[in-house]
């Protein structure tokens, strides 16, 4: 981040930073169903796509198109606008929906890779333009909550999202309001903070599984002070992670990146689509290599 950023972040006045699934077997003498109209029926009835591998869950892009559709200003209440990245193809079931959050002075553009990276392995995703480029977590928290709202009310793709399976993820000030977002709403299945900043560590009252990323090299929000702190915050969490990145910084975030992409796809799998098939990503637990300093988390099983 540039040094007029970062001092920004140095002289924000005090009360604005305070704000097994198996397709079951055709009955005898019938026709198995063929084709991508096939009802599958899994032990998990949210598993969406093929059994993940390395390779499907590291690509670019997964298996499911999508469509990129705009969302401009006053299409809804509490937030500025966005992006909205669907799959097209239903025929599997409706999806879990996630808003996605940047930073401080941060425009959408910055985040927007989310969108189709997460969309194409079977996520109605929306990156948020914020009210303010000012905003804090709070706010941006309170603005994940609004793009969900309007995803499941009044969006266009609403019928083919479940209600039911919503989940929030952000970046350094949007990352402090994923945290602000699952406080706040505790029905949300999955959340994950990215590089987040917040000067609220009171998070005992969180029951989303949630799983924080920091980096190593993070001058903005080092990773000791908040995102590793707010981890061991997370009390009362269910399942929780922590995934510090190796040779990284408070920017890394904000470009495409496999290792930041593998494990929030596989997070939201596991808690959003409650499918199990993604748990060899999280456990066991990956051990520090060229790209993770440091992992740690509950590993979540069965």
């Amino acid at each position: 981040m540039n040094r007029h950023l970062t001092h920004a972040f140095r002289v924000l006045p005090a009360a604005a930073v305070l704000a097994a699934g198996a397709v079951l077997a055709p009955a005898a003498n019938a026709a198995a169903p063929a084709g991508p109209a096939a009802v599958r029926l899994a032990a998990d009835p949210y598993e969406r796509g093929p059994a993940p591998t390395e390779a499907s869950i590291t690509a670019e892009k997964g298996p499911f198109a999508i469509e990129k559709i705009d969302v401009p200003a006053g299409s809804g209440t509490g937030f500025n606008k966005g992006t909205i990245y669907a799959p097209t193809d239903m025929s599997q079931g409706t999806f879990g929906a996630i808003a996605v959050s940047p930073g401080f002075v941060s425009p959408q553009a910055l985040i927007d890779w989310y969108g189709p990276r997460l969309a194409s392995q079977g996520f109605v995703v929306m990156t948020l333009e914020t009210n303010s480029l000012l905003d804090v977590p709070a706010a941006r928290g309170e603005q994940l909550l609004a793009a969900l709202d309007y995803m499941t009310g009044k969006s266009t793709v609403k019928n083919r999202i479940d209600t039911s399976r919503l989940a929030v993820m952000g970046h350094s000030m949007g990352g402090g309001g994923t945290l602000e977002a699952e406080n706040r709403r505790t029905s949300l299945k999955a959340a994950v903070p990215l590089a987040p900043w917040d000067t609220n560590y009171d998070w005992k009252n969180v029951r989303t599984p949630t799983m924080i990323m920091g980096a190593d090299n993070d001058a903005i929000a080092p990773a000791d002070s908040m995102a590793h702190s707010y981890y061991q915050n997370l009390t009362s969490v269910p399942e929780k992670a922590y995934l510090e990145l190796k040779n990284a910084g408070h920017m890394t975030f904000n470009s495409p990146n496999t290792t930041i992409a593998k494990y929030a796809i596989a997070w939201m799998k596991r808690f959003v689509d409650n499918d199990a098939r993604y748990e060899k990503f999280l456990c066991p637990a990956p051990k520090p290599d060229n790209n993770i300093a440091q992992y740690e988390g509950t590993c979540p099983t069965g």
